[in-house]
């Protein structure tokens, strides 16, 4: 498939007024429409999104029946005021949430967006040793070169030196390190990386002194390693130290939650419950901006009365929004009742031996569910001034008509749930002629 020609420009001549999420160039785009799995720009250019927007758009960007409940509920009361009470939708999704998590959740406080889950996740564990008579733990842990959000504390616990323009962050964090990095870093064999990681870790809490530590917080797959998973092994040890140290494991599964790991969380793929789970992107299909922290038992119990209602202050004014609230429960309803479980597990055996041999030769697929990674072996090779191989990679693809994620040396996709095999063979076509043109022929 050739490139597609560029068009003059649809920008307004004048941007200054508007502050971009990452800086504007020459492949920013201006959209204008969505339909299915694919978005318009200004211009009229088509591109096929194999990236869900950014892990959010599972149900594609034309879904009716979340939709429609986003319409009813604006027409029936698009806000309530919060410190007087709830509304009828938002405790619905809390108890769909509770009964689609592990066992052992048993509530969910509902907010805006993931940076502001972990936030509350980490105001939870702290207030939860407090009031049980140990209010001198307070530190976080957890993985260098993870992401955990754009917001002070969120950003703290991202342990990139990207961050580190902001300044010295929340005090108390600490950094520890994932399997993948001391494969990467160290040679150590992959047989041996979650043991001696999760050795690490606890020599990590004792040296801190585990009187001072409150949380362990990571991400079950690790995305801006190019899709880092570590085995099921690590978590069950990780759940142990935290258990025998009195701390609280805390899963930010922002990106992995609602079935892209082929179960609705990875919690139950990996088989260990966490104390907290942070959840957001696919919460709503990317029909309103949500996210919910949810809640096990025994943290629970410190937010009321055993019989009686939770409450977790302060909090923000759009948080359980009626309709952002509307668009969670159709979509956690319709991953339920149209059994997206089963939909995620055949698209991803159609898609990933296809991607497989795509990636064979020029590098290391990791696959989980409908979440790919590709670490690209070429990464130290000259780029002649066009950046990081990965960045190469997702420029090839855009400019064919194709989105898709890459940074450093890799590059990762997250098909949304309703790709058709049709879409994913044109995906996978559009990718292989990038990797051509980037990496040179499969070996």
């Amino acid at each position: 498939m050739p490139a597609q020609e560029s068009a003059a420009s649809p920008w307004p001549t004048d941007l200054s007024a508007y502050c971009f999420e990452v800086p504007h160039s020459d492949d920013s785009l201006l959209f204008s429409s969505a339909k299915g799995v694919r978005l318009t720009d200004a211009t009229g250019r088509s591109f096929l999104d194999a990236m869900s927007g950014v892990f959010v758009s599972c149900f594609g960007y034309d879904c009716e029946p979340i939709a429609q409940a986003v319409q009813q509920q604006l027409h029936t009361m698009p806000f309530n005021p919060p410190l007087h009470g709830a509304n009828q939708a938002a405790l619905d999704l809390a108890r769909a949430l509770v009964d689609l998590a592990p066992e052992g959740i048993t509530a969910a406080k509902l907010v805006n967006g993931g940076s502001e889950s972990i936030e509350a996740a980490i105001r939870l564990a702290r207030l939860y040793h407090r009031s049980h008579g140990r209010p001198d733990k307070v530190k976080v842990l957890s993985h260098y070169h993870g992401y955990h959000g754009a917001t002070f504390g969120s950003l703290t616990l991202t342990g990139r030196p990207d961050v580190s323009r902001f300044g010295p962050g929340l005090p108390g964090v600490v950094h520890v390190w994932p399997p993948d990095c001391l494969e990467e870093f160290w040679g150590v064999a992959p047989d041996r990386s979650a043991a001696l990681a999760a050795e690490m870790i606890e020599r990590t809490i004792e040296a801190e002194g585990a009187d001072s530590v409150a949380a362990l917080v990571i991400e079950p797959v690790i995305h801006l390693r190019g899709m880092a998973i570590p085995s099921a092994d690590y978590f069950a040890r990780l759940r142990d130290i935290c258990d025998r140290h009195d701390i609280l494991l805390v899963f930010d599964e922002i990106v992995t939650g609602f079935g892209r790991t082929g179960q609705p969380f990875a919690a139950q793929t990996f088989g260990v419950t966490p104390d907290l789970m942070c959840v957001g992107k696919g919460i709503s299909g990317g029909y309103a901006p949500l996210a919910a922290v949810l809640i096990g038992e025994r943290i629970a119990a410190v937010l009321g009365d055993a019989d009686g209602a939770r409450a977790f202050a302060p909090s923000h004014t759009y948080a359980a929004n009626p309709m952002a609230s509307a668009a969670g429960l159709a979509a956690v309803t319709l991953f339920n009742d149209g059994d997206y479980l089963t939909k995620v597990r055949e698209l991803a055996q159609y898609i990933e031996p296809r991607l497989r041999q795509l990636v064979a030769g020029r590098g290391t697929l990791r696959a989980i569910g409908l979440l790919y990674g590709a670490k690209l072996a070429d990464a130290d090779a000259d780029d002649g001034g066009q950046g990081p191989i990965g960045e190469r990679v997702a420029r090839a693809c855009l400019r064919r008509g194709l989105i898709l994620r890459g940074q450093d040396d890799w590059f990762v996709l997250a098909p949304a749930f309703v790709t058709t095999r049709a879409e994913a063979d044109e995906a996978l076509g559009i990718l292989g002629e990038a990797l051509d043109e980037v990496c040179g022929a499969a070996r």
